[in-house]
């Protein structure tokens, strides 16, 4: 079942280019070039990689800047950072990274830092490096060296406010703190896997948030037109239920549970074997890329098959993310199905997957919509795009019963997130009297109150589906859903009491705006609006009202997050019945 369905307009706006070569998203960074310090968010393949060379050229040939690091969590992303003609578009200048500044190539972690710190006395302005270099490098340094430069975060994420167990954390408050550095941070998630916050609140207000959302990038795209995320259930073994979700005529990304969870057989590579023969027969293996030639069982079509979970042998696995990165990404009968791990996440790039089939919980926001992130990019043919988790279902004659109704819960309130993140974003306002005229995406509400700091209106821009993230995965707010507490309590109590944990620097008034803010972004996303005549409706707890007649009071008596509860709800009773 979908528990969440959104079709788009393919308007084209996000992935069209204006005369510098820069599409939308790139559009809206480079507007804020200036910034000392500038967070991106935007989702993957909305173009992250080419916005930073845009803002780091820039940075370097008209602010002052000397150098630019870029740093990213894993050697196989570094490649999105390669050189780059950026001229034949229109730009100015090209982004250039010699072979011996490309620090994400095989090779000891020593002579990686050597070269790193060579690079900062040296003539060459740009640098690729992943996190662990940087944190290495920085052992060895101090923050003064980093004057002049620009350091670019890629997967912000992995950064955390925690600075006693971040290395990377503490490197970028030591930094900011002891140099004149220039940040770009830039991050496809809106959520880390954790609930410790990315950075503390007063890092944050000093960056400049640019930020393009999911409704933003799918609904500018010209090919996808629709996206859905759902949960299907198994009882016994995953490896006996996977043919009932597993569609073979799509491309598939599919990720197998992690071996310490519940889900997981103890046996990948068994798990890997029994999926191969719900496919179909083994014909061969290919020399040189690893691909496993299968012939379907009911067709005798011949599949190509990825397998990135087998970890026996290393060359052989490079070989296939080799020919996955220069072959299959670029021709779409190269691969078939990729099945997978702990890999194929975060800055994975196969534009043609259509389905991602993710088996058991994942605990991590991030994780889940990295994984979407993969079946979310535009592509020739595709019109559709799918996200399906396979969860156990929760078994009353269990003593874990309690841990699988837990993560079933968690894995629905991800899907009903990501709801909120996909939908458009509207402008709400304080309706006054007499005052009819209403700009498109404006919303006008009787008694709302607008935020009145600049903090408040940052946290309203880029921080909201965060928070909202904070509400659903409260324990508290958990336990009320499964209890039905009524609406006042849940808006007027629990909402306000998160808000106050996750911004203690907040004051009574500016909780009150960000409460408000969730809570009518909420239910106005989570509602259906419908124009009839001259007038329009949107529906709010199954009645539909005038939006002229909408007051603050009126959205307060409404659970915000009423749906999350009811599909919870249905899910486990749903589930108890099946017994």
């Amino acid at each position: 079942m979908n528990i969440v369905d959104v079709a788009y307009a393919q308007t084209g706006a996000s992935v069209n280019t204006d005369s510098l070569g820069m599409r939308e998203m790139q559009q809206r960074v480079f507007a804020k070039r200036d910034a000392q310090h500038l967070l991106i968010k935007a989702p993957p393949a909305s173009g992250k990689s080419r916005a930073l060379m845009f803002v780091a050229l820039d940075k370097l040939y008209n602010q002052g800047r000397k150098k630019v690091i870029v740093a990213v969590p894993e050697r196989s992303i570094g490649a999105s950072f390669s050189t780059m003609k950026l001229t034949d578009p229109g730009f100015f200048a090209d982004w250039e990274i010699r072979p011996e500044h490309n620090l994400c190539t095989p090779g000891s972690s020593a002579g990686k830092v050597d070269a790193f710190i060579d690079f900062l006395s040296g003539p060459d302005a740009t640098l690729v490096c992943t996190h662990a270099t940087l944190r290495f490098a920085f052992e060895r340094l101090t923050p003064d060296v980093f004057n002049g430069t620009v350091l670019a975060i890629d997967e912000f994420h992995h950064v955390s406010a925690d600075t006693e167990n971040s290395r990377l954390g503490s490197l970028l408050r030591d930094v900011m703190a002891g140099s004149d550095v220039h940040i770009v941070a830039m991050t496809g998630s809106y959520f880390r896997g954790d609930s410790v916050p990315v950075l503390a609140a007063q890092d944050e207000a000093k960056f400049t948030a640019v930020t393009f959302n999911y409704y933003d990038q799918l609904n500018g795209y010209k090919h996808l037109k629709s996206l859905g995320i759902g949960h299907h259930f198994y009882q016994g073994r995953y490896t006996e239920a996977i043919h009932e979700v597993l569609d073979l005529d799509k491309k598939t990304i599919l990720h197998i549970p992690n071996v310490n969870s519940g889900e997981s057989t103890k046996d990948k590579i068994e798990e890997v074997g029994f999926i191969i023969d719900t496919i179909g027969e083994v014909l061969n293996t290919e020399e040189g890329t690893g691909i496993i030639r299968i012939k379907r069982k009911d067709t005798g079509q011949v599949l190509r098959v990825a397998d990135l979970v087998d970890d026996s042998d290393q060359k052989k696995r490079a070989d296939t993310l080799h020919y996955l990165a220069t072959v299959a990404s670029k021709d779409r009968d190269a691969a078939d199905i990729i099945l997978a791990l702990g890999m194929a996440k975060e800055g994975f790039d196969w534009p043609f997957a259509e389905h991602a089939l993710t088996v058991g919980y994942r605990a991590s926001l991030t994780e889940i919509i990295q994984i979407i992130g993969r079946v979310t990019r535009d592509s020739p043919g595709k019109s559709h795009a799918q996200f399906t988790n396979l969860l156990a279902e929760p078994d009353a004659a269990q003593s874990e019963v309690t841990v699988s109704v837990n993560n079933m819960l968690k894995a629905i309130t991800a899907s009903l997130l990501m709801e909120q993140v996909l939908a458009p974003n509207l402008d709400f306002k304080t309706k006054r009297t007499g005052d009819d005229t209403t700009e498109p995406g404006t919303l006008k509400i009787k008694g709302f109150q607008e935020p009145s700091t600049e903090r408040v209106k940052q946290i309203v821009e880029t921080d909201l589906n965060d928070l909202k993230a904070n509400i659903l995965q409260d324990d508290s707010f958990a336990r009320a859903a499964a209890g039905h507490v009524d609406p006042e309590t849940t808006n007027k109590v629990l909402i306000p009491k998160i808000i106050r944990e996750r911004y203690p620097d907040l004051d009574d008034s500016q909780i009150e705006e960000l409460r408000q803010q969730v809570v009518v972004d909420s239910v106005i996303k989570n509602g259906e609006i419908r124009e009839v005549g001259d007038k329009r409706f949107v529906k709010m707890a199954e009645k539909f009202v005038n939006i002229d007649d909408i007051s603050i009071n009126l959205i307060d008596s409404v659970n915000p997050f009423q749906r999350a509860f009811e599909v919870m709800s249905k899910s486990v009773t749903g589930s108890s019945q099946m017994r």
